[in-house]
């Protein structure tokens, strides 16, 4: 009896407050989070706020690195990779981002032609026949070509290609492996080459070549195969793109799956699966600067009016594979563009700013005086003065 009359036990649930405070702590750095992101994104004046006081975005001229150069000597200065390289006196000096010299490279170059892709950087003599190839801080190989230099081109894994005029042929294209072995030499009869790019495979080389003989202009991309032309240059065209009468091509670019970006004067083109088409047309667009030396991506500077008396500049960054478009508005006016790998730099007169190709800000640079020259690679910098360079670590 004394089982059945006694009270059975309540168990009482204890509330739990340590986990209550922290999941409301949480849902609010969410929330918070959600908030301040979406803010960044739409609203140009809260993120440039975030850019400069917390990301710390924007750096003065007087917090820069600084290299000297030789008063009233002319001194090129390229970046590639994470160097700055200054040619002067056929000596070309290498510093990092703290400004400190790497190694110093000889060379017989006095009027260069550049061109980078990675570690790899490729020098040329212009209208000379010089060729340096420099993988990361050292000098890879050197060579001498049988025409005058008109241009010179590197892949990311070391393949060169030169363009040469003076010979008896209209121009003449030479292919070299990364270890300075000449491959072949393709030779153009009637038409002028103005661009080369070779496949991110190395399988095939890439010809941007103009035909002004007759009453109209005649532009074409001629693909070669490169496993066949080095037994057999004469027969190795895989295809020969014809672009309409009267367009000019400028220049062209190996992408992702062997797709290639063609720009012209007038659009820009992407051949891909046998076929070309138009990925970017100008027409009734006021475009001012355009760029396909970027990964994957191509830029467009349009200018459209926000005033009576002003403008604002709209950069259009167009992902080749997706085809989607990013966008970035200054409001200004772009002097000029400079890009390389996934950095565009667009220099507003007294200040620099660097974006990636995901349209974001990386840094702006503010001067005191106007900027005359840029020089970018994927990590690093160069502002260009007369008497200086200053490094921007990107």
């Amino acid at each position: 009896m004394r089982d059945y009359w006694e009270e059975p036990e309540i168990n009482h649930k204890q509330i739990n407050t340590k986990k209550i405070v922290l999941s409301v702590i949480i849902s609010i750095f969410v929330i918070a989070t959600i908030v301040i992101v979406s803010l960044y994104i739409t609203n140009n004046e809260f993120r440039n706020w975030i850019d400069v006081e917390i990301f710390r975005k924007e750096i003065l001229q007087d917090g820069v690195t600084t290299i000297e150069l030789d008063d009233g000597e002319t001194s090129n200065i390229y970046a590639f990779n994470k160097y700055i390289g200054i040619l002067n006196k056929n000596t070309l000096a290498l510093y990092e981002s703290n400004g400190e010299q790497k190694t110093k490279l000889e060379m017989q170059i006095t009027n260069p032609l550049f061109d980078s892709a990675d570690r790899f950087l490729i020098i040329g003599e212009s209208n000379g026949k010089k060729i340096y190839v420099i993988e990361d801080k050292e000098i890879a190989w050197e060579s001498e070509v049988e025409g005058n230099i008109s241009k010179v081109y590197v892949n990311k894994n070391g393949y060169v290609a030169v363009i040469m005029t003076g010979t008896s042929y209209k121009s003449e294209v030479q292919v070299f492996d990364p270890q300075g072995n000449s491959l072949f030499i393709s030779f153009l009869s009637y038409t002028m080459a103005v661009d080369v790019a070779i496949s991110n495979d190395n399988k095939y080389l890439a010809i941007a070549e103009v035909d002004t003989s007759g009453t109209i202009i005649q532009s074409n991309v001629r693909i070669t195969s490169i496993e066949k032309a080095r037994t057999d240059p004469r027969n190795s065209d895989e295809n020969n793109y014809k672009s309409e009468q009267n367009k000019l091509i400028v220049n062209i670019d190996y992408q992702n799956k062997n797709k290639i970006v063609c720009m012209y004067t007038d659009t820009i083109n992407i051949i891909e699966n046998g076929q070309e088409s138009v990925a970017f047309d100008n027409q009734d667009k006021k475009i001012i600067a355009q760029s396909i030396n970027l990964k994957n991506h191509f830029a467009t500077i349009q200018e459209e009016s926000s005033g009576i008396f002003s403008a604002n500049s709209v950069i259009n960054i167009v992902n080749v594979e997706s085809k989607n478009t990013q966008q970035y508005t200054v409001e200004t006016s772009v002097k000029e563009i400079y890009t390389k790998g996934d950095m565009i730099a667009l220099n507003l007169g007294t200040e620099v700013e660097f974006i990636n190709t995901g349209g974001w800000l990386v840094k702006r640079y503010i001067a005191k005086q106007e900027v005359s020259n840029v020089t970018v690679s994927d990590n690093i910098a160069g502002i260009i003065y007369r008497d200086k360079v200053e490094i921007i670590n990107l």
